[in-house]
């Protein structure tokens, strides 16, 4: 995973047409590069960024912002008691519960 101004590009390798190809993950919006050295595929990726970012300014819209920080999560009803009562017994509204187990096992 590579990271430039808030986008992550994944990269794999083509074997068959030996040259790595990318995608940014974190937007809806579609980005991607390639190149066949990890040089090329970083500036790349750079540059697919700036170009997105560029191409958004040009058309006067505001580029996707990787997150926002807001999280729709659905749940069943029994699921959504039992996180409530935990966050009550831990002294927590839900979302700062639910935020701090997120952030105890995701370890990206």
């Amino acid at each position: 995973m590579m990271e430039y101004k808030g986008y992550v590009g994944k990269v794999e390798f083509d074997d068959e047409a030996g040259i790595f190809h990318g995608d940014v993950i974190n937007t809806r919006d579609v980005i991607t590069f390639q190149g066949t050295t990890v040089e090329e595929i970083r500036s790349a990726f750079h540059d697919s960024v700036e170009d997105y970012l560029e191409f958004c300014a040009q058309l006067g819209h505001a580029p996707e912002k990787p997150f926002t920080g807001k999280l729709m999560l659905r749940l069943p009803p029994d699921l959504h008691r039992k996180a409530y009562i935990a966050a009550q017994h831990a002294g927590k509204s839900l979302n700062a519960w639910i935020a701090d187990c997120i952030g105890e096992t995701a370890h990206v």
